[in-house]
């Protein structure tokens, strides 16, 4: 069963289901990155602070995404890690911000700036890239990226609770599961989607980052659960670094 089953905030998914998953990753312009750096394809996130990229690079404003790859760049456990190793990966973060390297740090516009060049490299999510099109490249650093998921859940005051528990169940569906992933290009978390996806695209159904393999799995960290005080305390050393 792939990681995102599992949960540290929901031990056993007894109040949770997945709905989609992806990856914190890099993206890229293939045609540019081979122009500037020499290859059309990158591999390390050293790579994003070649000077030949300064302004150019994005990275996202989720702190999660953005810190756990800079954590994992650095050696550290983004599922298990210290103070110290998150604000030594804060400092990596700010110093690239400082000195323009960065050149923004966004939401889901940085897709936009990819496609008109105004960016080159980011740190995203997978299926933005392959939404962009086989003009851009996608990959986990060497070192490892993060693995996301978007979650159903019920409020336990829920009046229609079994209306939603028939919503849960149609999306569970692999015939849907498969369609809905055709679309939005993210992990479906339903076995048999990726035999329903043949019928669809056979190509998005070998696609690695819609269905990873165990190595492509392997290669990626679901960040730290963080307590309340824990969370606030770094989602504000993050705004700090990113100059928010």
């Amino acid at each position: 069963v792939p990681k995102y089953f599992y949960s540290d905030f929901d031990p056993g998914r007894q109040y949770s289901l997945p709905w989609q998953s992806g990856f914190g990753a890099l993206g890229w312009n293939k045609a540019k990155i081979q122009e500037l750096l020499g290859t059309d394809t990158l591999t390390s996130v050293d790579q994003l602070w070649d000077p030949k990229l300064k302004g150019r690079v994005s990275v996202l404003s989720e702190m999660r995404e953005t810190m756990g790859v800079l954590l994992a760049s650095q050696g550290s456990d983004p599922s298990n890690f210290t103070d110290d190793q998150f604000y030594k990966a804060i400092d990596l973060l700010a110093k690239q911000v400082d000195s323009g390297q960065i050149r923004q740090v966004s939401g889901n516009d940085y897709a936009g700036a990819l496609e008109s060049g105004d960016v080159l490299a980011v740190i995203g999510w997978s299926g933005d890239m392959i939404q962009l099109g086989e003009d851009f490249g996608v990959g986990l650093p060497e070192t490892g990226g993060t693995l996301f998921s978007d979650n159903f859940l019920i409020p336990a005051s829920a009046p229609h609770a079994h209306n939603a528990d028939l919503v849960i169940n149609y999306y569970y569906d692999p015939e849907v599961a498969a369609q809905v992933a055709a679309y939005v290009q993210y992990i479906p978390p339903v076995q048999g989607a990726q035999e329903a996806m043949r019928k669809i695209d056979p190509a998005l159904a070998d696609n690695q980052w819609i269905f990873p393999s165990p190595e492509t799995y392997a290669k990626a960290y679901v960040f730290m659960t963080l307590p309340e005080e824990k969370d606030v305390e770094y989602q504000r050393a993050f705004q700090k670094a990113i100059g928010g």
